[in-house]
């Protein structure tokens, strides 16, 4: 006959964390353009933080991507003005967010502007707080929940509601895929068809 052993866990003392962080809520097409791109309203930012901003934009980059752009990876004089996201000086978030973004619109006049990149913010972690505490000064949140991160989701948004086909996005947002990659993607031609038909 086998004995039983009891076994006896103390569960107390201990407790599961319950956090609802949510998702950062998209800044709507209508508050990007009639707010944040209203003539003057970025003005009393400094204007490497808001060349990131801008950039972003129309991009979608993850603000630390954009503050980490050199020279070397902003090519303004080729047919197809485009940015390399590259290791560069820094790990990228995973292998996905290894990628080429064409530039368009207002993001691309930020980048003429910033040929150099934003050597300010290259090694500072700062911007962000800069960022928001500028946007919240100024009436430029939407609501209290949207951050500057809000522009790379209401990016994702412009382009799943322009029929944008998943693998193109993902690729354009340094997402994972979730099947196999096949082929080498979209050429830099149809992604810039793709994001010039969504930019402001």
């Amino acid at each position: 006959m086998v004995e039983e052993i009891p076994l006896r866990f103390d569960t107390k003392g201990l407790s599961i964390k319950e956090t609802d962080k949510g998702t950062r809520p998209p800044f709507s097409i209508d508050w990007i353009k009639e707010k944040i791109l209203a003539p003057g309203a970025m003005a009393g930012l400094n204007t490497e933080a808001r060349g990131i901003v801008l950039g972003m934009v129309n991009t979608g980059y993850r603000p630390s991507e954009g503050a980490m752009l050199t020279r070397a990876q902003i090519i303004l004089d080729q047919d197809i003005p485009h940015i390399r996201i590259e290791p560069v000086g820094r790990q990228l978030k995973s292998a996905y967010a290894r990628r080429t973004i064409p530039l368009t619109g207002v993001s691309l006049e930020a980048f003429r502007a910033n040929p150099d990149g934003f050597p300010r913010y290259a090694d500072n972690p700062s911007l962000s707080d800069t960022v928001n505490k500028f946007l919240r000064e100024n009436g430029l949140c939407e609501t209290k929940a949207h951050t500057l991160y809000s522009l790379r989701h209401s990016f994702e948004d412009r382009l799943l509601a322009g029929d944008v086909d998943e693998r193109i996005r993902r690729d354009l947002m340094g997402h994972r895929l979730t099947r196999e990659r096949y082929g080498r993607g979209a050429s830099l031609e149809h992604l810039h068809r793709v994001v010039q038909a969504i930019c402001f």
